[in-house]
């Protein structure tokens, strides 16, 4: 909640007749939304009883915001341009007609000069894999809005019409990939994504990666096949699983054994096991929800 509440801070004095905030409280343990209505009494506050997921808790504020435009926001970030990014992001999306989503350049919060996303690469269909464009790299803010293939989750506007469109954010992957599913449904209805070299924010995020656990291994793996079960054809998804099979998985295992991280190895096996018992029904959301990580 500490974070949460810097977070609203560093926005500064705004119109509510502008500008609406939602907060949704995903599953929280303990409840301290108070501390959002000491200072802010016009935030509206969604809690959830369970933890819905990434796609799932942004679904819960897309179904309760009036506004045209959608700002996502993790709430490990900061403005340090208050309002003035927010409706930047919005005025890019209003004089751009075949734009469907924008976000910021990202920096590191404790490395201000470092970006952590200016970008993306699109997937190769084979690998399975992506890049981050100038990550880690030196770049200046800008009048150049650019094209990129995905959104970065931590921050990213969208015109609401669009959700008409494709629907809401996919919640079939829980954690990890729901934006970049999102953005590919997107992207096949003819709209653009755009990244905006004069809106900044900066991310909370640490810089060094340290030891990932078995959760986040589980969840990558499982959906990196998911995304490209989802939105590839059957050619270029049986080339990236005899890649995932003869690369992928004998690399996984060698990285566990040499850095001590053994611990890792099971859940990748889970993780593609899961596709093998689930089949086609991990398409679809009410079964997923039940037998999300049971199997």
């Amino acid at each position: 909640m500490d974070l949460t509440v810097e977070l609203i801070k560093s926005i500064g004095d705004y119109d509510p007749s502008s500008l609406e905030i939602i907060v949704v409280d995903n599953g929280s343990k303990i409840d301290e939304t108070h501390k959002l209505n000491v200072f802010r009494p016009e935030i509206k506050i969604i809690k959830s009883d369970q933890n819905l997921g990434f796609a799932g808790g942004n679904n819960l504020g897309i179904k309760q915001s009036k506004g045209d435009y959608l700002f996502f926001i993790n709430n490990d970030t900061i403005f340090k341009e208050k309002t003035e990014t927010i409706f930047r992001l919005r005025d890019v999306l209003q004089n751009n007609p075949n734009a469907g989503v924008v976000s910021p350049l990202i920096y590191y919060y404790e490395q201000p000069e470092t970006l952590q996303y200016a970008g993306y690469t699109a997937h190769n269909p084979i690998t399975g894999r992506n890049k981050t464009t100038h990550f880690r790299q030196k770049l200046s803010v800008s009048n150049k809005t650019v094209l990129t293939a995905f959104p970065h989750g931590a921050a990213m506007m969208l015109k609401k019409r669009i959700i008409d469109e494709v629907g809401l954010m996919p919640e079939n992957y829980f954690l990890y990939f729901e934006e970049l599913d999102w953005a590919f449904q997107i992207k096949n209805k003819g709209h653009q994504i755009l990244v905006d070299h004069k809106s900044r924010i900066f991310h909370k995020e640490s810089m060094a990666t340290g030891k990932i656990s078995g959760l986040k291994t589980y969840f990558l793996t499982r959906n990196r096949i998911l995304f490209m079960r989802r939105n590839y054809n059957r050619i270029e998804f049986l080339l990236f699983i005899l890649f995932f099979i003869t690369v992928s998985t004998p690399t996984h295992i060698f990285r566990c054994v040499i850095n001590g991280e053994t611990h890792n190895i099971q859940p990748f096996y889970k993780a593609f096991k899961w596709h093998l018992v689930n089949g086609v029904q991990s398409f679809d959301i009410g079964y997923l929800k039940e037998n999300l990580v049971n199997n």
